[in-house]
Order: structure tokens, then C-alpha cells, then sequence
């Protein structure tokens, strides 16, 4: 008889091989030289395309560098943005019609919602450029983080920070030596989210950039549609493999810290 410690054990084995898999095939797919069906296993293997990109001679690094340029300014922007934000409207006498407001943006498609502002990004001269992307990726973010932050702001925080300003204390010291520190496993939370909501992100970036704003999704796509299947894997594996570090780091931190 196999005792139930045991069965848990091969489940979570079972699940776990199944996650790891498309992982180790991507990587796989990545270094073939050459994998024709109905080989199991590619014929042959290289790691030149590996060697070209940590040479920064390919168009994939620069794409790289761009896409974490880009996830970590929204990131960023939406964490602390975010957290300043959500403290006014918590304590609104219009709290609830805006915080309404705020998941305005996940009723429509991202590429919907791009189209119906894109008149406006002409305008703004904001298509085609860094910029413009990190604008329109942060419309979706940013309310994210409010919302996220939205359940922070209870009575007891309030009272906190009554009692500091009682004491003396400045606008500052209240957000530096009370607020983050009492709300730092909720930043890195979000922080670690609105990164992966932009590192992710397609449809506004194509819309929006035009197609001049080359970050990894767009690679990926790209190579695809060109039937470039070891390149789509090389940017797929450099797409998927920062996400697995953050959602480590988004686990230790949302089941261990208490907020």
C-alpha cells in the first residue's frame, strides 16, 4: 500500500515535471541545430545563437534590454504611483465611485482599449517610441496596483498615521518609517505583477508602438510567422525564464510576510 505522504509526493513530482516541461523543451528547441519530424531528439545542437546573444550581436538582446527597460518603468511606476494614489482615494468621500472607476480598464480587451486612445497617442506624438508604450502599458497597470493597494488603508493605518502626525512627525517620515515598511511584502508584490503585466504584454505594445517597439513578444511572434522555430524558442526561453525568478520571489514573499 502506498501510505498518503507518499501519493502526495508523486502528485506534486507529476505536476511539477508537467510545468518543467515546456521550459526544458523550449531550451532544448533552442540549442538544435537541426530537429526534423519524427525525431525525438534534434540530430545535432549548438549554442550559437546563446553565444550571439550574450555578445549583444543579434537584434533579440536589444529587444531584451528594451522589454526590461520597459517592464521595470511600469513596474516602478505603477508600485509607488499606485501606493500614493490608492492612500487619497481610500480615504474619499467619493471612495467607491472611484475605485469603480479604477477597473474600468479590465472590462474592454488591452487591444481594445488601445484603439479607442489611439487617436490620442497620435496626437501626443506617443506612437512609435519607448514612451508612448510605457504610457499606454501603464493605463492598465496602474489601476491594477490601486486596486491592489486598496486593502491596505484600514482604520488601523489610519490611526497610525494620526498618531505620528500627534507626535510630530512629517508627511515623509510617516510614508518612510511607517507606511513601506508596514507594506512592504504588498510593494513587491505588486511590483513583482505590473512587471509581469507589462513583460507580457502584446496587443497595446503592437498597437501602440507600431511595430517599431521590438520587445520580446513581439520577437516571438515574429519569429513564428516566419516559421523561424529556433529563434521563436531562443526569445520564448528569454521570455518565460525572468518571470519563473520573479513568481519565486512573489510566493516567498505572498505566503511568508504578513502584511
Amino acid at each position: 500500500m502506498i501510505s498518503t505522504t507518499s501519493r502526495f509526493t508523486y502528485i506534486a513530482r507529476a505536476i511539477a515535471v508537467t510545468f518543467l516541461f515546456p521550459v526544458a523543451f523550449l531550451l532544448l528547441l533552442s540549442i538544435s541545430d537541426s530537429w526534423i519530424f519524427p525525431e525525438v531528439l534534434p540530430e545535432s545542437l549548438t549554442f550559437e545563437r546563446w553565444i550571439s546573444l550574450m555578445n549583444g550581436n543579434t537584434d533579440l538582446f536589444s529587444s531584451l534590454i528594451l522589454s526590461l527597460g520597459i517592464a521595470f518603468s511600469v513596474a516602478t511606476i505603477s508600485t509607488f504611483g499606485g501606493f500614493y494614489v490608492s492612500k487619497h482615494l481610500a480615504y474619499h468621500p467619493k471612495r467607491n465611485l472611484w475605485m469603480r472607476l479604477s477597473y474600468f480598464p479590465f472590462v474592454l480587451s488591452p487591444i481594445i482599449y488601445a484603439a479607442l486612445l489611439y487617436f490620442y497617442f497620435i496626437r501626443a506624438g506617443l506612437t512609435g517610441n519607448m514612451l508612448g508604450v510605457i504610457l499606454g502599458q501603464l493605463l492598465i497597470a496602474f489601476p491594477y496596483s490601486v486596486i491592489l493597494f486598496s486593502g491596505f488603508w484600514s482604520k488601523r493605518i489610519q490611526n497610525m498615521e494620526q498618531l505620528v502626525k500627534t507626535l510630530g512627525g512629517s508627511r515623509w517620515q510617516t510614508y518612510r518609517r511607517v507606511f513601506l515598511p508596514m507594506a512592504q511584502g504588498l510593494l513587491l508584490v505588486c511590483f513583482f505583477q505590473t512587471f509581469l503585466i507589462s513583460w507580457f504584454e502584446y496587443g497595446l505594445t503592437t498597437l501602440i508602438g507600431v511595430g517599431k517597439v521590438q520587445t520580446l513578444t513581439l520577437k516571438v511572434f515574429q519569429y513564428i510567422n516566419e516559421a523561424n522555430f529556433y529563434n521563436a524558442a531562443l526569445s520564448s526561453s528569454l521570455l518565460v525564464l525572468p518571470p519563473i525568478i520573479l513568481l519565486y520571489f512573489n510566493k516567498k514573499y505572498l505566503f511568508k510576510k504578513r502584511w
